[in-house]
């Protein structure tokens, strides 16, 4: 049975065609909703992609946490379906609680757009079962806002609990304990700030090394 993975797209949305092509590399079968859908598809899995969603008006994410697809990826992920949320999917799985945590100003108050390398640092979560642990991964970041922080209790029981599944070698944006992707307690959700999906192909990106975050949920599917 081929995985039917859905790519979200919210008015403002820029990065749903990137994920949708590393979707099809992955040899899964592509869904597209949209923020007003209240019906997946019967997806297995959910991409909520990158992007400026409703132009990051109140907090980048707000709204779009609130949208009618959002209540039912809410619902789906509590029954386990795995999601993954990335640069503004983050910051939109922190607004809807699926993640904690929060996504602020990068340090310095600048925008980057970088190759950064992250380390795999829980290689147990859907999305991260065919990585290495304690490998890199070169991985493209475009983002002003995609510093995490947490209250303390937060951060110690992510850090305990092996939550933390990507970290900065560089930390160029100042992210509390170089944090640069977390999951849900069942390691099913997943948001990180980089942006896997720009990394599929030598031919647009640094490596192919973000591909592996879609074939390992394939896999997860799969089996």
């Amino acid at each position: 049975m081929t995985a039917r993975i859905g790519v979200i797209t919210f008015p403002g949305t820029l990065d749903d065609v990137d994920a949708a092509r590393a979707v099809r590399y992955a040899g899964a079968e592509l869904v597209e909703l949209w923020h007003a859908d209240e019906d997946l598809k019967k997806v297995d899995a959910v991409v909520v992609p990158g992007g400026f969603s409703y132009g990051d008006y109140l907090r980048s994410g707000a709204i779009s946490a609130l949208a009618p697809v959002m209540r039912s990826v809410v619902e789906a992920a509590g029954k386990g379906m795995p999601v993954l949320g990335i640069c503004n999917g983050f910051q939109i799985l922190t607004e809807a609680h699926l993640l904690p945590g929060a996504l602020t100003r990068n340090r310095k108050l600048n925008f980057h757009c970088v190759d950064t390398v992250l380390t795999v640092e829980n290689n147990q979560t859907a999305w991260t079962s065919g990585l290495e642990q304690g490998a890199g991964m070169l991985i493209p970041a475009k983002h002003g806002e995609g510093r995490f922080q947490a209250d303390r209790r937060t951060l110690d029981e992510l850090e305990a609990e092996g939550r933390v599944v990507f970290r900065y070698t560089d930390n160029f944006n100042g992210s509390m304990n170089a944090i640069a992707g977390i999951a849900s307690a069942n390691g099913r959700v997943v948001g990180l700030m980089p942006h896997p999906e720009h990394a599929i192909d030598l031919l647009t990106g640094p490596s192919t090394d973000g591909l592996k975050l879609f074939t390992s949920v394939v896999g997860q599917i799969a089996a």
